[in-house]
């Protein structure tokens, strides 16, 4: 972003008419948010270079009028720039002198490979040539075949490992030396992670997943200051029931009633959630004020897991452990940022443990944290206790007693899960999006993470839930009234297809247009596509 601004510095002939000079695509509306505003803040002693941002969720005609008045700069998500080309005839590319894919790997993930080729063919129709950047965290086989389509002679930049010898950098780009399919393979099979980040992880049947969750964050926020933390979900279900629950539970109800209740101050436990299916004010409303703040837990999919710099975040909670190995090291890298010190735990049931030594196996070392002492911190107030035992004192993390007390936590989820039909429906979806994502897993780790090793009677604890796993069929839906068998639960879906549904609604960039959802509809009722 830097070079950009420096190249248009030095262009004193630039007008606005003229359209953008640099065109940046980012793949989430985060992304595109968060370099927005980089660039307003370089960029504010140089009024005539002009910084404009497309994405979806935004009013296009609020865009058309930006784009006819004249964009300099312009950072974009593939979708949304790409309805602006079929669409509005303002947009043109004839002085476009750089161009950036950043985050180019999930980019590809996220199905954008034929939105990038509209926008390429667009960006070549129009202008002759310019100089082209694409940036990725991870090499793959299909940003490797970006790069052979979008860039000509290209010279590879990499910093492998923990190295800070900037010279060997220089020298490779200065000899223009490509990374080959070897180096490559090395690439892929090496992570680089924060130096000053410590990583844990903890071991806990699927029953205690949530009474751990909720004390660990009590523990950060309750008896320690100054932490702001993250916790990554696979769903955006899942986002949604446990920020529920816990403001419910834990930021209501333990804090600020009752005579027994948490004395903590009512600012202490702010929960916030961000996912993809969250309407785009919404979105840009909470991740402003999680930037902004000085504390905070922020319960969130992988929409935040790549490119953001949340400052002062101090842990980073995986709930659910994510599918690919570099997102794992996306996660954690939200924290320990710039040389500051950071903190990561994953959490793990005893079946996927195995998981631990497929991190170490990719020299990823984590440090194992004992459930007991995650627990031990509901010893530490006596709302936990229950009123069976009085006044009566314990000293010391007595096990029976930890356990009891978590047992109590427990209770308060599960009354507060089954207080209405509503709150158990959330519940419901919550615990079936669960198990959709958990089908998703690729082939190289169903040997850990096997949805047939799962005991659907603890999973449901773990989201409240008192009905046995034959009582947990209903539709995740509840105006399609359709049930379905356990068994069907533990068919295994169509994992290519749903994974990739998934992401496209996770980083929909709000494009689906009205026709493409009538064509939809008339092949799901079988009737004839009138344009055929």
């Amino acid at each position: 972003m830097l070079f950009l601004w420096c190249s248009l510095y030095k262009d004193w002939s630039q007008r606005y008419s003229d359209g953008p000079y640099a065109l940046v695509l980012v793949p989430t509306r985060e992304l595109a948010l968060q370099s927005f505003e980089t660039v307003q803040k370089l960029l504010k002693p140089f009024t005539w270079i002009v910084p404009g941002v497309l994405m979806g969720g935004e009013k296009k005609k609020s865009e058309k009028a930006r784009l006819r008045k004249g964009i300099n700069l312009l950072i974009a998500t593939p979708g949304r720039l790409v309805d602006h080309i079929n669409s509005t005839q303002c947009v043109h590319f004839r002085r476009v002198r750089w161009l950036v894919l950043d985050e180019a790997d999930r980019i590809l993930d996220l199905g954008f490979e034929k939105a990038l080729t509209v926008i390429l063919n667009a960006v070549n129709a129009d202008s002759a040539k310019q100089q082209r950047v694409l940036l990725s965290a991870t090499l793959t086989e299909g940003v490797s075949r970006l790069a052979n389509i979008s860039l000509q002679s290209p010279v590879c930049i990499s910093v492998v490992g923990e190295s800070r010898d900037l010279d060997t950098t220089e020298v490779k780009a200065v000899t223009g030396e490509v990374m080959d399919d070897h180096a490559m393979g090395e690439e892929r099979d090496s992570f680089a992670v924060p130096g000053k980040l410590q990583q844990n992880v903890v071991v806990v049947p699927s029953k205690l997943r949530l009474v751990t969750l909720a004390a660990f964050i009590l523990a950060k926020f309750k008896f320690e200051k100054g932490n702001k933390m993250v916790v990554f979900f696979s769903s955006c279900e899942q986002v949604d029931f446990h920020h529920a629950l816990f403001q419910k539970v834990l930021a209501e109800d333990l804090v600020a009633g009752g005579h027994e209740k948490l004395q903590l101050p009512l600012s202490a436990l702010v929960f916030a959630r961000l996912h993809g299916d969250m309407k785009q004010e919404e979105r840009t409303a909470v991740f402003q004020d999680f930037l902004q703040s000085k504390t905070g837990i922020l319960l969130c999919t992988d929409v935040a897991a790549r490119g953001l710099d949340l400052p002062q975040v101090t842990w980073i909670v995986q709930y659910n452990p994510p599918a690919l190995l570099a997102e794992y090291v996306h996660r954690i890298g939200r924290t320990a940022r710039i040389g500051s010190h950071g903190n990561s735990l994953l959490i793990l049931t005893p079946s996927e443990a195995e998981y631990v030594s497929f991190l170490a196996s990719h020299k990823i070392n984590v440090s194992e944290m004992k459930m007991e002492t995650v627990l031990s911190s509901l010893m530490r107030d006596d709302c936990f206790k229950g009123s069976q035992l009085g006044n009566k004192k314990f000293h010391g993390a007595d096990p029976q007693e930890v356990r009891r007390r978590a047992t109590v936590l427990q209770t308060e989820f599960e009354n507060y899960v089954h207080s209405s039909a509503e709150t158990i429906r959330c519940a419901k979806r919550a615990l079936q999006s669960f198990i959709r994502s958990y089908a998703t897993y690729p082939a190289n780790l169903k040997h850990i993470f096997h949805i047939r090793s799962l005991h659907l009677g603890h999973v449901a604890k773990s989201f409240g839930l008192r009905d046995a796993p034959r009582n947990l069929s209903a539709s995740a839906v509840p105006d399609r009234g359709k049930k379905r068998k356990r068994r069907e639960l533990l068919k295994k879906p169509r994992a290519r297809g749903q994974l990739a549904e998934m992401l496209r609604s996770e980083y929909s960039s709000g494009l689906d247009s009205v026709s493409s959802k009538i064509k939809r509809k008339k092949r799901m009722r079988g009737e004839p596509d009138s344009q055929n």
